[in-house]
């Protein structure tokens, strides 16, 4: 067997014995079985706890009268468990009428049992926009839920689908989708075992083609109104009970919120709820709410009910005008902000008071709900239909008022992302100025998040509001938040790959920097843009982008940006090299692109940006190597080593020891190869990037197998599979016989 011991060449010197010699850099050549113990003995973090996912809304212990519906649902969902291939569940219903309480009222009672791997959860409102569903966001989330670690989640739409199968293929699944639309929303979702629960306010004939089982959710009866708010309300009238089914036409929603409101004021009773429906003194005033909640409780193949829309909207009208005055006020609040969910910092910073205490009354006339969030500030919601007549309400405020609201909550989301990007990426080139409110001026109290990894969640949880809140800005003409915005988030799309909300939120900062006449800014965007679609796979796209910032690069007069254009140029000319066939043509690309990373060099240096010089030296290294032109790539490696260590920019050495270590390679000094693929694994995981522990490993296995050192390879993989395991990438299911 030939080892991977030390050869004649290359730039080393002895120490204490012949199989130990220090390589270039840090990397240190060993022995074979040296190395494949040291392999062994990295250190990988520990499992995340192996705890099926529970998510969705959690199921109301008052719940009577649908006992059909629920026999259908268990029903349906034995059936199609039974069967060899995945399952469709299809509940339809208008809005508000207990479709998400129905199926989790279900899962509770025996569902749970069929699916013991896990309860996948989304609602589909919070990830639509124009219509459409970010279904590479909505599948992010299940791969994090199923504890795949963020660094493995790819970034492009078809490599989370195939993830999701691949992770999911083992397990038996209870995937539920609430505000479905289109088909092809759930067809993505549908995991490879278990099952597939959509709700919607209509029917999808093409699903049920396909095999979906439908169940129909209807406002209820007289009877069993009756019975459920005399389990609310147990000394009532049965008369009078009738006439709150009747006047809330059946609808759950509408009848729970009445009953919520009357059980806070013990002064008065259910005739007094009856009288006040039926006068309709609270009415908004507004001919058109009805109409208008009507269309939005959406009447769904055969569910809807002609009166639901009118008695929803007289009932919240009721209730909303029985709170307390700063309660209103919240009310109507969270109908003038964008998005989806709010807490208690947003709220006070938009001039409400008394908020823990107005929340407090909206949750218990249940028009608002908590909303499950990985960080840590409490997030509340109105459901959709209450959204609605909210929002209906926020139409009679001022329009001085209204956009004085919308600028305090565009400023407060400015000022928290910069804080956000400044913890996340650190001392980066940005445009903008630093926030001058400082970060404990945007929390009720305490911090709104305290070091990177809370940053990030926060920005994560906030993702669907910050998409609102650009458009918002955009609407209004404050153009330099939304870029200020678009420049800050590029933390978390970067970090988290949310990749299409990138591509849409840049396209808004372009415009605004338009109107700003801000070229800067523009180049800024534009290659935002371009990286987006870049990894993405759209290179047509981000080539286009980066050409018309570069237009621009003489109208601005800071040199990093005309490095940041290049870097991007470069990146797409070795991505279009990785596809050439031919050698030849794959070499142009290589020099092609080390001439844009020279240039994006020259830039960083002009500046001077030391982290920028390490990131491009690495680059220009890159391209050497894509060109085989190995000892000069070694040369630079070395020099953006040494100033990576005098910066104190340790992460970006495990990524130049890789590239290092496919340079020795390519000269045929394996051990020199061996030496800086190990030193990249042991940076990588002291610095717990993965994701590089990951590339090292897997080239540490190549080099072995090259070299025929079976004690290293053997290492080498077994580490490879312990750390894919450790962050949730199953081994696919062993062939049946």
């Amino acid at each position: 067997m030939n080892g991977l011991g030390t050869d004649g060449g290359g730039s080393t010197h002895n120490t204490v014995s012949s199989t130990h010699n220090t390589v270039s850099g840090d990397a240190v050549i060993v022995g074979p079985l040296l190395m494949a113990q040291h392999i062994e003995g990295i250190q990988l973090p520990p499992p995340p706890p192996d705890v099926p996912p529970r998510q969705g809304p959690m199921p109301s212990r008052v719940f009577v009268n649908r006992t059909k519906e629920l026999a259908d649902l268990r029903d349906a969902a034995l059936s199609l468990a039974a069967g060899p291939e995945p399952g469709v569940v299809l509940v339809v219903g208008v809005g508000g009428v207990g479709k998400t309480q129905l199926v989790a009222q279900a899962v509770r009672r025996e569902l749970h049992r069929l699916f013991p791997d896990g309860q996948l959860y989304v609602d589909l409102a919070d990830h639509r926009r124009d219509g459409a569903v970010d279904l590479a966001a909505v599948l992010g989330e299940f791969l994090r839920a199923l504890r795949v670690h963020k660094d493995y989640v790819p970034g492009g739409l078809a490599e989370r689908t195939a993830l999701f199968r691949s992770v999911a293929a083992t397990l038996r699944l209870l995937v539920k989708v609430d505000n479905v639309q289109h088909a092809p929303e759930v067809r993505a979702l549908v995991p490879p075992q278990g099952l597939l629960v959509a709700t919607g306010r209509r029917v999808l004939p093409s699903l049920l083609m396909d095999g979906a089982v439908l169940i129909d959710v209807a406002p209820l009866d007289g009877a069993a109104g009756t019975e459920l708010v005399r389990r609310w309300h147990a000394d009532a009238d049965e008369g009078t009970a009738a006439d709150v089914v009747r006047l809330c036409a059946g609808h759950p929603l509408a009848l729970r919120a009445a009953l919520e409101w009357l059980a806070a004021r013990p002064q008065l009773t259910l005739d007094d709820v009856v009288r006040d429906l039926t006068a309709g003194r609270y009415g908004t005033g507004d001919d058109g709410v009805r109409e208008a909640m009507g269309m939005a409780m959406g009447a769904g193949g055969g569910t809807g009910e002609g009166g639901v829309g009118e008695a929803v909207d007289s009932v919240l009208d009721s209730v909303v005008a029985g709170v307390s005055g700063h309660t209103r006020y919240l009310y109507d609040l969270l109908g003038v902000l964008p998005g989806t969910t709010a807490t208690a910092d947003l709220l006070t910073a938009t001039g409400a008071t008394r908020v823990d205490e107005g929340l407090g009354e909206l949750l218990s006339c249940r028009l608002a709900v908590l909303v499950e969030s990985a960080d840590r500030p409490r997030r509340y919601r109105l459901h959709d239909v209450v959204r609605a007549h909210a929002r209906l309400r926020a139409r009679a405020l001022p329009e001085e008022r209204r956009r004085a609201v919308l600028r305090l909550v565009v400023d407060f989301y400015a000022d928290a992302a910069a804080h956000g990007d400044a913890l996340v990426l650190g001392d980066r080139f940005r445009i903008q100025p630093p926030p001058v409110r400082p970060l404990s001026e945007l929390a009720a109290r305490g911090t709104l998040f305290t070091g990177r990894p809370d940053a990030l969640e926060w920005l994560d949880a906030e993702r669907v509001n910050f998409r609102a809140v650009i458009r918002v800005a955009a609407d209004e003409g404050w153009y330099e938040e939304v870029w200020r915005l678009c420049e800050s988030l590029w933390a978390l799309y970067h970090s988290r790959k949310h990749l299409a909300d990138c591509v849409e939120s840049g396209l808004l900062g372009i415009e605004a920097a338009q109107h700003q006449a801000r070229p800067d800014v523009e180049i800024r965007m534009r290659n935002q843009v371009a990286r987006a679609a870049y990894e993405l796979g759209d290179l047509d796209r981000a080539e286009s982008q980066l050409d018309a910032a570069a237009d621009l690069l003489g109208l601005a007069g800071d040199p990093r940006l005309s490095g940041v254009v290049q870097e991007s140029r470069g990146l797409i000319a070795l991505a279009r090299g990785r596809s050439e066939e031919s050698p030849g043509a794959a070499r142009e690309r290589a020099e092609e692109a080390r001439q844009l990373f020279e240039r994006a060099l020259a830039a960083n240096r002009a500046a001077p940006d030391p982290h920028g010089i390490v990131v491009q030296s690495y680059n220009v290294a890159q391209a050497l190597v894509a060109g085989e032109r190995w000892a000069d790539a070694l040369d630079v490696l070395d020099e953006a080593a040494e100033t990576a260590r005098t910066t104190g920019d340790e992460p970006m050495l495990p990524r130049i020891d890789l590239v290092r270590a496919h340079a020795f390679a390519g000269l045929g000094s394996l051990d020199r190869a061996v030496a800086a693929a190990g030193a990249a694994a042991d940076a990588a995981a002291g610095l717990k990037q993965f994701a590089k522990l990951d590339q090292a490993l897997e080239l540490l296995t190549a080099l072995a197998d090259r070299a025929e050192d079976r004690p290293l390879r053997a290492a080498c993989e077994e580490k490879l599979g312990a750390l894919r395991r450790t962050m949730g990438l199953r081994p696919p299911a062993a062939p049946t016989a």
